[in-house]
Formats: C-alpha cells, sequence, structure tokens
C-alpha cells in the first residue's frame, strides 16, 4: 500500500515538471528562432548584394570603381567612379556630426547630472520624439526653412545643398547619441560622485572628469551609432542637397550620397539585371562595408575605454 501511494506521489510530481521542462524548451527554441533570423537576414542582404555586385564587378574594374571621380552610370557615355557619391556621403555626415555629437553630449550630460528628476522625465522623452517624426519632414524643413535662412548669410548658397542637409540631420541624430550616452552616464554608480564630491570637486568637474570617463564606452558607442545613423540617412539628403553626384568637399555645394542614389534608381524603370541597375547593389555594398568599419572601430574603442575605467 505503501509503495502504491510512493509511486502514485512520484507520478503526479514528475508530469508537472515534465510539462515545465517542454514549455522551456518551446520558450528557448522560440527565442532561437529571434536571434536566428536576425542573423538569417543579415546573411541574407550580404547575399545579394555580394551576389549582384561580383556581377557588376565583372564588367567595371573595382580599381575604376574606387578610383573614379565621375558617376554617371544612367548617362549615354557612362562612368563608374564612387568618389562623388562617396564624398557626399562622408561631408553631410560629418555636417552632422558637427552639430549631434557636441549637442547630444551636452544634453545627455545636463540630463544625468543637473537636472531634476521632474525635468528629466520630461525633457528626455521631448527630445526623443526628435527620433520619431519622419526623415521626409526633416528634409522638407532643410529645404524650405533652413536653406532659405542659410542664404540670408551666404547669398550665393544654391537652393539644394549639402549644408542645411547636414545641419539638419545632426538635429535628427542628436537624440541617438544623447539617450544612449545619458543612459551609460546615469549608469555609472553614485560612489564615483560622492567620492570626487568628498574631494571637494564641483558638480561640472565631477560630470567632465569622473562619470564622462567612466561612462565612455557607452558613449562611444552612441557616438558609432549616430555616424552610421548619418551615413546611411536618405530622405533629408535626397530632397535637400539635390542628385547631383559632384567630387566635392566644400559643403555649400551640391551633392549627391549613396543612399540618396539608390532611391533615385530604386524608383526608376531600369530593367533588371543591366549594369546601370547593377551599381545600387554595388554602391549599396560599399556602404554595408563603410558601417561595418565604422562598427569595428566603435567595438574596439568601447573595449578599449572599458579596460582603461
Amino acid at each position: 500500500m505503501a509503495q502504491t501511494t510512493l509511486k502514485s506521489r512520484s507520478k503526479n510530481t514528475y508530469k508537472p515538471r515534465l510539462g515545465r521542462q517542454i514549455r522551456e524548451k518551446i520558450i528557448e527554441f522560440i527565442l532561437f528562432l529571434a536571434a536566428f533570423s536576425s542573423v538569417a537576414t543579415t546573411v541574407a542582404i550580404l547575399h545579394i548584394l555580394i551576389k549582384e555586385s561580383v556581377l557588376f564587378f565583372q564588367q567595371v574594374p573595382i580599381v575604376d570603381f574606387l578610383t573614379g571621380t565621375k558617376w554617371t552610370p544612367l548617362f549615354i557615355n557612362p562612368e563608374y567612379g564612387i568618389l562623388p557619391l562617396l564624398s557626399g556621403t562622408l561631408l553631410s555626415a560629418g555636417v552632422a556630426l558637427v552639430v549631434a555629437i557636441p549637442a547630444g553630449t551636452i544634453a545627455a550630460i545636463y540630463l544625468s547630472e543637473f537636472a531634476s528628476s521632474k525635468l528629466r522625465e520630461i525633457a528626455k522623452p521631448a527630445l526623443e520624439l526628435l527620433a520619431a517624426i519622419p526623415t521626409v519632414v526633416y528634409g522638407y524643413f532643410a529645404l524650405l526653412y533652413v536653406t532659405p535662412f542659410l542664404q540670408n548669410f551666404f547669398p550665393k548658397l544654391p537652393g539644394f545643398n549639402i549644408l542645411s542637409a547636414g545641419l539638419v540631420m545632426g538635429l535628427m541624430v542628436i537624440p541617438f547619441i544623447s539617450s544612449i550616452s545619458e543612459d551609460a552616464m546615469s549608469a555609472v554608480p553614485v560612489g564615483l560622485r560622492e567620492g570626487s564630491y568628498a574631494m571637494g570637486a564641483t558638480k561640472l568637474q565631477t560630470a567632465l572628469k569622473v562619470v564622462f570617463p567612466s561612462a565612455i564606452s557607452g558613449i562611444s558607442s552612441s557616438y558609432i551609432l549616430g555616424t552610421s545613423r548619418a551615413v546611411g540617412e536618405t530622405m533629408i539628403v535626397a530632397i535637400a542637397a539635390g542628385l547631383r553626384p559632384i567630387l566635392t568637399w566644400i559643403p555649400f555645394e551640391q551633392g549627391a550620397t549613396i543612399t540618396a542614389y539608390i532611391a533615385q534608381v530604386s524608383l526608376g524603370d531600369l530593367p533588371h539585371g543591366t549594369l546601370a541597375y547593377q551599381t545600387i547593389f554595388a554602391a549599396g555594398l560599399t556602404l554595408v562595408l563603410m558601417t561595418l568599419f565604422l562598427n569595428i572601430i566603435g567595438h574596439f574603442l568601447a573595449k578599449k575605454y572599458r579596460e582603461i575605467y
């Protein structure tokens, strides 16, 4: 009788345990699919870009592609030098970062170290709303408001220019830098701040010489993310900077970026499989490699500063 009771009890305890293990396996499999889907999507994108780019480079030498100073793939006498698109991309992103990095860093320091909790709860979501505005709205804001404003100071500034596009793009990137940087600085232990105050440091000195260096790993990551966001922006530069691929390093002139060119060609009527159509994959692969290079730099910078601090 006692043995029967023990067996029934063991069976009753075994069934819930088995059901829990099955549920955990199902959840584990779902989480694996979620992680695998992101990796698979990245691999699929790279496969398409590389496959089409190989066909493109079979007809266009890669040296001419990387060193050519004219980009006219849709003309009667096509030229396939990517440098004009690269210069437009880097120049517009550079103007954006000149605005976004100082402004985003200052905003993060203020929200983390100086703002009251009530003000932080209001200001941070309001600042992050800038990231929710559609980029096409930013583009027309740059074209219709920022450019006429700049023309008051620079009368010869053309209607389409890289400067206004870069400035507005910098406003769009500010929330990415400020939000991540503020989170990184808020994660710095309170003991470091209290130790700095105990040594007689002011709030500003503590923020700049203690909190900022301690959070430099996350802050540098925000800079890299902002740079990648600026490099990959499409609509602002397509609307406000013009679509003329000119090799220039002067922001007062027109220019075209890699993303703007891809958007321009993708909306056209070019037949699939033609050399002109394959240029968007070669340009896209170049952009992916640029972003990958930036992410690698950000990874090593974060690792280096994490070891220091």
